[in-house]
């Protein structure tokens, strides 16, 4: 707005009716919350595990009253700085911050940040709150790795709850939308809180998205195929070839169950699936089911000899070929990885060459979802999947949005109930909140073995009275991770590959868990590192690797190629053995939770 122009008046009629109704609307939804009855069941485990390990954060500084008073007076000095610089503003004069947010923080872009010296107060006093917090945290004294990883963990949950950027009375930008709109923001904000709590049958369930402009089998997993085989667990798809010859040895894709294998078909503009294709790949694609009661009893085992086992076999029935190659995705690669092991034990060697997509087979530094796999956490989700059968796919998802808060959590609650704007449409995002159930016995398994116990990085998983021992498993391993990966984080791909006993190309791409996958050739945003044998730390390893420019696709295709490079005619889905059960993408994937 020009010097000297008011701003317009807000209409006080206006914005007194709307104001009626947020504060009718805000009393019905309480009293919903704390209805006896109420299916949100007031606070959550995480909360009162939260509540346990930063007390006992509190008590290791309380038990020394000398370092607790040097941290209390570091803390009153930087508000006396702050004041100080506060007071100069005031009085018309410059001054310097006293801290400045991470450039990446988005939390405060708005200009009335800086150039209001109330509001750049209130910026400054959360920083440098949030940051005395931290090293609070960090420099406990006599408090265990783990726990000092869960304070961390649970100290960034309350911290980006706490901004000042989430509320309306001290965010300036809300305020001038709220004077701007009336309050009518507000109102429709109210709306929308409704309709997500009632979407989440009683948990808030945050939208992220606009779901309106997707479909499954429209416009995202499109690419032409047909279903060719189907049990309790899986559809496999097997893809319609675009060339005249494909590589001889078919190949299989085991995306993750955690959610739906569309992540690698979204459009035909991103689809990994499509890409593989049209280099001349017969492609195969498990499809999970999305588990219910039904399928509580169904393991580990189940899905390596009900997924992946039962989808090479009938591969074996449609093409001819007893070998494969085969990729998987995040989970999905962990149980490749199992499966390389079991058939390594047994002999059944199929499998002739493996690519693990940010993948996990050694979780000694798997990151911040090791926060929920302590014995106590483990046994309450047992306690909670044996009264269905099935671990719900919200609880999954809203962990996964904890990872990064400020990117996944806060932003929407603020778009969505304060300001209120719908969010735009996202095919990613649309993905990411199709979320799916986990089985009892199989997330069981996992949880024990991988993030608690981590058995199979040691030699000491046993599936089916076989122990398996990775260091057997010969075949050729191309190892993708990404660079900011929150789930599979890159530090733990790379340790993962020093398990195998054959070798490892170990890749490192740009961007995280998602984006550096799904990085297709014709747009793509990040490059990647190749750097030769997996030695040492990754620190040395990305000291001497080599940038490219653009997706890390064709040098995979070039590894695949090498594996096996004869070429036979194109084939058709099922061959003349398999009749289609229906079109890609099957009718597993519609399955909502």
């Amino acid at each position: 707005m020009p010097e000297g122009v008011n701003p317009p008046l807000p209409d006080f009629e206006a914005l007194s009716r709307n104001a009626g109704q947020f504060v009718e609307a805000m009393g019905r939804n309480v009293t919903r919350l704390l209805a006896p009855d109420s299916q949100s069941g007031g606070p959550g485990d995480e909360m009162t595990d939260a509540a346990k390990v930063l007390g006992k954060v509190a008590e290791a500084w309380l038990s020394d009253p000398n370092r607790s008073a040097e941290a209390q007076a570091r803390l009153s000095q930087d508000f006396l700085s702050l004041w100080g610089s506060t007071y100069l503003r005031l009085q018309g004069q410059r001054a310097a911050p006293v801290v400045l947010p991470e450039p990446r923080d988005a939390r405060f872009a708005h200009a009335d940040w800086s150039a209001n010296p109330y509001f750049d107060f209130l910026k400054q006093a959360y920083l440098l709150a949030t940051r005395w917090a931290e090293g609070l945290v960090d420099e406990a004294e006599g408090i265990d790795a783990h726990t000092r990883h869960k304070a961390q963990f649970y100290l960034r949950q309350f911290t980006s709850m706490l901004s000042p950027s989430n509320f309306l009375p001290t965010n300036p930008e809300l305020i001038r939308h709220t004077l701007q709109e009336n309050g009518a923001n507000l109102v429709r904000g109210l709306k929308m809180y409704e309709e997500d709590l009632e979407a989440g049958r009683g948990q808030l369930r945050v939208r992220q998205t606009d779901p309106s402009g997707f479909e499954v089998g429209r416009n995202m997993a499109v690419t032409p195929g047909e279903v060719v085989f189907r049990n309790d667990l899986i559809e496999l798809i097997q893809y319609a070839p675009t060339t005249e010859t494909v590589l001889k040895r078919p190949f299989l894709m085991v995306p993750p169950w955690i959610n739906k294998f569309y992540i690698l078909d979204l459009n035909p503009q991103k689809s990994f699936l499509k890409w593989m294709v049209d280099q001349g790949l017969t492609v195969f694609c498990i499809s999970w089911v999305n588990p219910d009661a039904r399928h509580a009893d169904k393991d580990f085992e189940s899905y390596m000899r009900e997924g992946i086992e039962a989808a090479i076999d009938a591969i074996g029935v449609a093409t001819g070929e007893s070998e494969v190659t085969a990729a998987g995705y995040c989970v999905g690669g962990t149980l490749l990885a199992v499966t390389l092991a079991m058939q390594a034990a047994t002999g059944n060697r199929r499998i002739k060459s493996a690519t693990l997509l940010t993948t996990q087979v050694d979780f000694t530094h798997a990151g911040d979802l090791k926060v929920f796999a302590d014995e106590e956490q483990i046994r309450q989700v047992e306690m909670r999947m044996a009264e269905k059968g099935y671990l719900d796919g919200a609880r999954m998802a809203n962990a996964f949005n904890m990872l990064r808060p400020n990117d996944l959590i806060w932003p929407y609650i603020v778009n969505n109930y304060i300001k209120g704007k719908t969010p735009s449409a996202f095919d990613l995002l649309y993905w990411n909140s199709d979320a799916t159930r986990m089985p009892a016995a199989n997330h069981s398994f996992y949880l024990r073995n991988c993030y608690l116990d981590n058995t199979l990085a040691q030699g000491r998983m046993v599936l089916g009275n076989v122990r398996l021992d990775l260091k057997k498993v010969q075949v050729p391993i191309f190892n993708l991770a990404t660079r900011e990966d929150h789930i599979a984080p890159a530090l733990s791909v790379f340790e993962g590959s020093k398990t195998f006993g054959g070798k490892v190309d170990y890749v490192l791409a740009g961007s995280g868990h998602i984006a550096g996958v799904i990085n297709p050739p014709a747009k793509p945003k990040y490059g990647y590192w190749t750097g030769g044998p997996v030695k040492g730390t990754l620190e040395d390893w990305v000291k001497a690797a080599v940038e490219t420019k653009g997706s890390w696709w064709p040098y995979w295709f070039q590894w695949i190629e090498a594996q096996a490079p004869e070429r036979v005619p194109a084939r058709k889905p099922g061959g003349d053995a398999l009749p289609s059960l229906g079109p890609a993408p099957g009718t597993y994937v519609r399955m909502r939770s």
